[in-house]
């Protein structure tokens, strides 16, 4: 399948989108104001050890001291656990990658057992292994990978161990060279600047998102990668003739007068893809609700009725479904537990086929993804690997007014509340005439019309003076009960 790539790059934030037979499938966002540390690698120089906690304080260049545990260094293979002394002086430099962000008043956290990732390999220099992603579950797959890496890692005279990722299942061995490759220049790129930097200084930063995505999702069925600004592009452009020469001709700057995503209508899939809702072209729908445990989708027939029976109906729209659900999956990049409420069908052929065709669409997912079962009840029960925020998350925040239920109080709900609160208050003040009640104008008019027999008992049950006072800002579930 042919596809694309279009890098939007601003001051703010960049995003790309990766684009597959002129349809948007997949959006990465990463905003310059939570660019994060880690996976960054330093020349740091230790400026205090603390033998009661085993660790070490390390300048590396930043706004405080980074913190570095001797679990998380490297020592000679075989030698018994060394105290923090005897690995660690002040003033010796060292070279270190950031495992966690600062967080509050606390610096990075360190590691020297360093870790660099490729599409499909993590290169760790320090190691002495090959491994594979446990997610990877047949054996002979497994046993195939490790192989292809014994067999080119000498090749490029890589040190260390190099792990495997799920990424590489089913992926050819020339694949897997590439990648090789690009490791070994990255590493030997490493080392050259830590020869030639001074103490502390950044020698290599998790290269930001324009070139992540093109170590990452880049292939030969790419055909474009378009980037509209010509800063990046130049950067872009380095990159790839240092370590992916065989995508240089590919890359281009975008330069038309018409916003690179507004070109191929990737702004209206990202906004169709923070709705619920989500029409099908046959007149179906689904309904899209992620929550913390999971994420539910529900296959509707909405105002299409072109099948030639019900059942034929409900199998156009399930098999419709099946693409346009594994497309939010990525577009939304939904992870975790995900349940599909297809249309029940009575026909046995029209489940497996409709089942067959979902799979189908899911194999094209760079995110491993699992059916774990169709229960009982016709849910399709599936699992989709977290790899970065769901684009909801990313974007959007809890509504103020619903805390994030997704619905509010009716008003005549409220007003009842607000009865039982009059009556707690009177009890309580005894002695007061009188309360004004501050609420939303839909809760004051619903007061003063359809409950105004209500409040005129309440009023002569309590014996106090009842007055209201409208106030546009506040919410529907939002009022006050102020002592006159």
């Amino acid at each position: 399948m042919s596809n694309e790539l279009l890098i939007n790059v601003t001051s703010m934030e960049c995003r790309v989108a990766l684009v597959e037979d002129t349809v948007a499938n997949e959006i990465f966002v990463e905003r310059t104001i939570n660019r994060g540390l880690v996976g960054n690698v330093y020349k740091g120089k230790v400026v205090r050890v603390l033998p009661g906690m085993q660790a070490a304080f390390i300048d590396i260049g930043l706004s405080r001291t980074a913190f570095l545990h001797i679990n998380d260094m490297v020592w000679p293979r075989g030698q018994t656990t060394p105290t923090v002394f005897e690995l660690l002086q002040p003033g010796m430099n060292l070279i270190v990658q950031v495992m966690k962000d600062m967080l509050g008043t606390k610096g990075a956290r360190l590691s020297t057992d360093l870790s660099i990732p490729s599409r499909y390999l993590v290169l760790m220099p320090y190691g002495h292994h090959i491994g594979v992603s446990q997610r990877i579950e047949s054996a002979e797959e497994r046993e195939r990978l490790k192989q292809i890496i014994e067999t080119i890692q000498s090749k490029y005279e890589l040190p260390g161990s190099v792990i495997v990722r799920t990424a590489a299942e089913g992926v050819d061995a020339e694949s897997i060279d590439q990648d090789m490759a690009y490791l070994a220049k990255l590493w030997k790129y490493i080392k050259r600047k830590q020869q030639s930097l001074t103490v502390p200084s950044l020698i290599f930063d998790e290269i930001p998102l324009p070139l992540r995505v093109v170590r990452d999702l880049a292939s030969e069925a790419t055909q474009k990668i378009y980037i509209d600004s010509e800063e990046e592009h130049k950067k872009l452009n380095e990159f790839v003739e240092e370590f992916v020469p065989h995508l240089k001709n590919r890359v281009m700057l975008y330069q038309g007068n018409k916003p690179l995503f507004d070109m191929y209508h990737v702004e209206e899939d990202i906004q169709r893809a923070l709705q619920t809702r989500i029409s099908l072209k046959s007149g179906g729908y689904l309904m899209i609700d992620q929550t913390e445990a999971m994420t539910t989708i529900d296959v509707n027939t909405g105002s299409y009725v072109g099948g030639r029976s019900l059942e034929d109906t409900v199998y156009k729209t399930n098999m419709e479904a099946t693409e346009i659900v594994a497309r939010q999956l990525r577009l939304r990049n939904l992870g975790g537990i995900i349940i599909v409420d297809f249309i029940d069908m009575q026909e046995l052929g029209h489940r497996n086929e409709v089942l067959k065709q979902f799979e189908n669409y899911l194999a094209k997912d760079h995110a491993k993804t699992k059916i774990t079962q169709v229960s009982e009840l016709g849910l399709v029960e599936m699992t989709r690997k977290r790899t970065r925020e769901s684009l909801e998350h990313l974007m959007c925040e809890s509504c103020p007014t619903c805390q994030g239920r997704g619905f509010v109080k009716t008003a005549e709900t409220v007003c009842y509340e607000i009865f039982r609160e009059l009556m707690r208050y009177a009890r309580n003040n005894p002695t007061q005439k009188g309360f004004t009640l501050v609420a939303n104008p839909v809760v004051v008019d619903r007061l003063l019309t359809s409950e105004a027999q209500a409040v005129k008992d309440l009023a002569h049950f309590i014996d106090i003076e009842i007055k209201f006072q409208v106030e546009n800002l506040y919410t529907q579930e939002q009022y006050d009960i102020i002592f006159k």
